[in-house]
């Protein structure tokens, strides 16, 4: 009798061991009741941004990517919020459309008519049907007091349209003559200190690789020379800051840093660019985070027109594995942004990878900041902790924005998600590919079919993550109805219409994208700041009545703050989703002023801090040369 048991129970013991491995790995979740309690902190209400029904699904793509045009066609749509019209409001929106490769510029829905939405194109710049636009980054390009808007491609160099005081757009090159770059990600910072802001890119594709043209036939179209470790793709770039003029004729110079990135840094395959300052000496330091390969942080030691930038990696301990420290990754990054997740005034780091069940489970990263100070010789002083915060799977990641939407003083974290929408599941497929040689991956034509019609986490759903009572962060975007399920690619942040409700907008690839506007019910005390710093034009010093976004500076709120405190104007970070230029803080007293430290940097590259004393609500203050501040009229 035992004989006959003894190969059941070896089978038995296998089931009970698989059993309690799959419920090991299992993440923690709140109960339906604790999720449903978490959720009645929030409430939103959906707008499209653009027609429900528009144009192709589909790129037309050089032949060597004809059988994987789908994986081709997998980016393109962009957003990005600002104040356009001068009335001081975050309430326009500047809308990459893929199915018909628009740009349109106009009026958030709601917010009235305020003038007539319109489509930008380069003309008479160089543009063809080998060109699509894959970004949209507003800002102050030319320091004139009026917002410009900078969109990037595939198939071209960046184009900058400058607008004037008629309210017309001038396109200029960034780079002269253009060149075929392929643009995933461009951010915004001083990389350099002398007070003007400077231009970082990140490109994906080999310089010079026509993707879009069918008529192409050349070495330069590639895919990655490895799944985990590429460094063949488009030159990532720091443009600087030069010259500028205002006027009917606007015009701008940037100057292309010779060799910027250490090592062959520059070649990776770059999805998405951060840039902060973590160590409060006044410089952003920068993250990129690269498809097929690690993420890279960037020390900024820089100096006025000399750029210096070094390479940073997190400690690893005995327990951490290899992809877990900071440097070391091999997963596929695709954003970045930067909350204060332990409250200790050092900017943290989330950013989106690919985490799908059933397929590819990398792991999202949040890299929270465990001593200060956090850069210590070449060493960032980051952890990852997303699997006990609860936000290291989602599916397959993208864009993601951090913000507090209860304004309650923590931060929640909004995250696109999805790859190709189609009928013929080729999960298999990819994994197959994944356990390819690496001499065959840049080869296109050893790649499997991914193809109109196929689908690869097409129906991935947008995570809205808020932490619970137990400290872990729960995806609860469906008891909000803000999951809308397909590939969705870019959020942008902005209390809009300034009621200190945190509102954003998200661009969806292939199908209508949607703004959100905040409508939670309760009424919170709020903090909320837009900073500006003299328009002189390029200018040191000069008489300036206009005035820009100050990009780079930092508010930290001393006294009366409710949850996070600190907080750091950078736009533009993440993958083709740009925020509003503003700040906004939880209060804890509807009645009692705060004191906010400002630091900024003037025109001339001189670092500032003043102590201001601030009633709650909205205000808007210049930084000025002299070190003080302004309030001025929005």
């Amino acid at each position: 009798m035992m004989r006959r048991l003894r190969p059941w129970t070896a089978r038995l013991c296998c089931i009970v061991l698989l059993i309690t491995a799959w419920v090991a790995a299992r993440p923690p979740s709140g109960s339906a009741a604790e999720l449903d309690e978490l959720a009645q902190r929030f409430s939103f209400s959906r707008q499209p941004l653009n027609a429900a029904t528009a144009g192709r699904d589909v790129r037309i793509v050089a032949p060597a990517f004809e059988h994987i045009k789908g994986w081709i066609s997998a980016v393109g749509a962009s957003v990005g919020l600002a104040d356009l019209d001068g009335n001081g409001l975050a309430d326009d929106v500047c809308l990459i459309d893929p199915r018909d490769d628009s740009v349109t510029v106009g009026p958030l829905p709601g917010t009235g008519a305020r003038y007539s939405a319109l489509r930008l194109t380069p003309a008479p710049l160089a543009f063809d049907a080998t060109m699509a636009p894959t970004g949209c980054v507003p800002a102050d390009y030319n320091e004139d007091g009026l917002h410009d808007l900078l969109v990037y491609y595939w198939g071209r160099s960046p184009v900058i349209f400058l607008k004037t005081a008629s309210g017309a757009y001038v396109p200029r090159e960034l780079v002269q003559p253009y060149e075929v770059w392929n643009t995933n990600a461009l951010s915004l910072a001083d990389i350099d200190g002398d007070g003007h802001v400077d231009i970082v890119v990140g490109n994906f594709f080999p310089d010079d690789a026509r993707v879009l043209d069918p008529e192409a036939y050349q070495d330069e179209l590639q895919m990655q020379r490895s799944l985990s470790d590429a460094r063949n793709g488009g030159t990532n770039r720091i443009l600087l800051f030069r010259s500028a003029r205002a006027g009917q004729e606007p015009a701008v110079e940037f100057a292309p840093v010779a060799q910027p990135f250490p090592g062959d840094l520059a070649k990776a395959w770059t999805l998405a660019i951060g840039a902060q300052d973590l160590d409060a000496d006044g410089r952003p330091e920068l993250y990129f985070a690269n498809d097929f390969g690690p993420d890279y942080l960037l020390r900024n030691v820089s100096t006025p027109g000399q750029v210096r930038l070094q390479v940073l990696r997190g400690p690893r301990h005995l327990t951490t594995p290899k992809s877990k420290v900071l440097g070391n990754d091999s997963f596929k990054g695709m954003g970045v942004a930067f909350p204060d997740l332990n409250l200790d005034d050092v900017p943290d780091m989330v950013v989106s990878n690919i985490t799908e069940n059933f397929a590819l489970h990398e792991s999202n990263f949040a890299w929270v900041s465990t001593r200060k100070p956090v850069i210590t010789g070449d060493v960032a002083q980051y952890e990852d902790q997303s699997e006990p915060l609860g936000i290291s799977r989602s599916g397959w990641g993208w864009d993601l924005k951090t913000g507090d939407f209860a304004g309650d003083g923590d931060v929640q974290i909004v995250q696109t998600t999805g790859f190709v929408a189609g009928t013929t599941n080729r999960w298999a497929n990819l994994q197959e590919l994944a356990m390819a040689n690496d001499d065959l991956l840049s080869k296109p034509g050893a790649w499997p079919r991914f193809a109109p019609g196929d689908d690869i986490s097409g129906d991935d759903t947008n995570p809205f993550f808020a932490r619970g009572a137990d400290g872990r962060f729960h995806d609860i975007a469906a008891r909000l109805g803000v999951s809308d399920p397909g590939p969705s690619r870019a959020i942008a942040l902005s209390d809009f219409d300034h009621d200190g409700r945190l509102d954003f907008a998200v661009a969806n690839q292939w199908r209508q994208s949607y703004v959100y506007r905040n409508t939670r019910a309760t009424s919170a005390p709020f903090l909320g700041l837009r900073l500006l710093t003299p328009a002189t034009a390029g200018r040191c010093t000069a008489p300036a009545d206009e005035l820009r976004p100050a990009i780079g500076a930092t508010a930290q709120i001393l006294s009366g703050a409710r949850g996070t405190r600190s907080g750091q104007v950078y736009p533009a970070n993440g993958h083709g989703g740009v925020s509003a230029p503003e700040l906004l803080f939880a209060l804890q007293n509807p009645q009692t002023p705060v004191t906010a430290k400002l630091t900024w940097r003037d025109p001339c590259g001189a670092r500032h801090a003043a102590n201001v004393s601030l009633t709650p609500g909205w205000h808007t203050l210049a930084l000025l040369a002299n070190g003080s501040t302004q309030e001025v009229k929005p």
